[in-house]
């Protein structure tokens, strides 16, 4: 079994390295039925199997949340920084199952695929060493047809998520919808959140919200240090329970409520307290018995909190391991459901993820706290992603059955990915049909 461990800037036997791209040995391993059982094994094993409690990562140098916003790290702290945000304030532990869902190899393994940008030719090694890739899975209906790990991590890395868990907060929300702790997404968000009463939030939908488009003045410069951005991250290294509320609370109106899109991190920390408002649980806690638990995650996943036992930070800051956030992918693409019971509204997926038309007829390709897929191809299919920043994504292709599950360390926050993801998100969609 020792040939088919993934290691640290290595690859399994469903990827190669991009230090060398000859796998014809696995292609030829795999017509044994022992190499094929072998395989199996190998993605049944959850990845904190021989942990022994001890994170691999625990004791790296790391920047701090100002430098990281900034920019100003190096590479190696960048990457360390980004595994390890766990210790840069108080976590929550979203628990995992005690029986791991276990992956299988796909029938097709993705061995290379090529693209154009601007008459420029690049490669699957390209884009993971330009775009400072730490880790990609790629699923092909459930089965992972490419698996890779870099920049020093493993399959026992928590990576955080940054926006990528906006668009877990909204299917929380889904979730409480469909449990009936939420009425309806035409509600008040003052009905849930009495802090915001009086504010611009008076006359905002838990819709609204959603669709980042409350109305209220925001800027998301993430690297200004006076943008509101800025301020909430203030408010959280304050770890006061309700500095983030307090920020919120003083934000002005710039439009009426429904009519302009406004991309919003704290909009989403709204989000979340809309959801605590109505489960009056830890929303860690939720995720885990919703989600985490019975979907069959493998590894402890950690939620930063705004105060020590406070609320989560919905907008970002949710760390989890490659394989987990890939199975979300695939959960989300199988309609929120688990052993064939729902655990969204039905029909959630196609709501939560179709572009969206604004109170005046404006349309917005975003839905509920998901993107959606930028090219004609990918849109024609219906695929939509969560994002974020430093290079974060969960791409869903629902016609083709793909997931691709990435994780990187750009060296700037606002996605400095120099060769679009979209491109190569459609190469690989159309490498495994």
């Amino acid at each position: 079994m020792s040939n088919t461990r993934v290691t640290s800037g290595s690859a399994s036997l469903l990827a190669c390295s991009p230090r060398s791209a000859r796998i014809t040995p696995i292609k030829k391993s795999l017509r044994s039925k022992s190499a094929l059982l072998a395989l199996a094994l190998t993605f049944t094993a959850p990845a904190n199997a021989k942990d022994n409690g001890a994170y691999p990562h625990a004791k790296e140098q790391i920047g701090t949340g100002q430098q990281l916003y900034d920019g100003v790290l190096t590479p190696e702290l960048t990457a360390n920084t980004l595994r390890n945000v766990d210790r840069l304030f108080p976590t929550r532990t979203v628990k995992p199952s005690n029986a791991p869902r276990p992956f299988q190899p796909a029938e097709k393994q993705l061995t290379q695929v090529k693209f154009s940008v601007n008459d420029r030719t690049f490669d699957l090694f390209d884009f993971l060493a330009v775009n400072r890739v730490s880790g990609l899975i790629i699923l092909k209906d459930g089965k992972v047809a490419y698996e890779t790990y870099q920049l020093g991590n493993t399959p026992r890395t928590r990576w955080t998520s940054m926006s990528v868990a906006k668009s877990v907060t909204s299917t929380l929300i889904g979730a409480a919808l469909k449990d009936g702790y939420i009425k309806s997404l035409d509600e008040d968000v003052t009905k849930y959140v009495p802090r915001l009463k009086n504010s611009a939030y008076e006359g905002v939908t838990i819709r609204d919200v959603l669709m980042m488009s409350s109305g209220t003045k925001w800027n998301e410069a993430y690297t200004d240090p006076n943008s509101d951005r800025r301020h909430l991250l203030k408010a959280q290294e304050s770890q006061k329970r309700e500095a983030a509320m307090d920020v919120m609370a003083n934000l002005s109106r710039a439009v009426e409520p429904g009519t302009k899109f406004n991309y919003s991190t704290g909009e989403t920390q709204v989000a979340g307290e809309i959801l605590y408002g109505a489960i009056k649980r830890p929303l860690a806690d939720y995720l885990s018995d919703k989600i985490w638990k019975p979907y069959g995650m493998e590894a402890e996943a950690k939620w930063w909190l705004d105060s020590p036992g406070g609320l989560e930070i919905t907008g970002s800051g949710l760390s989890a391991t490659l394989r987990d956030i890939a199975r979300f992918g695939q959960f989300y693409l199988d309609g929120g459901k688990v052993n064939g019971q729902s655990v969204l509204p039905d029909g959630w997926m196609q709501e939560a993820s179709v572009p969206k038309v604004l109170k005046g007829g404006a349309n917005l390709d975003y839905g509920y706290m998901w993107w959606i897929a930028t090219s004609d191809k990918a849109r024609a299919d219906k695929a939509f992603m969560a994002r974020g920043i430093f290079g974060q994504f969960i791409y869903i292709n629902p016609k083709e059955r793909v997931i691709i599950a990435m994780t990187s360390a750009a060296s700037k926050p606002q996605n400095l990915q120099l060769i679009p993801p979209q491109v190569f998100f459609d190469a690989v969609s159309d490498a495994l049909k």
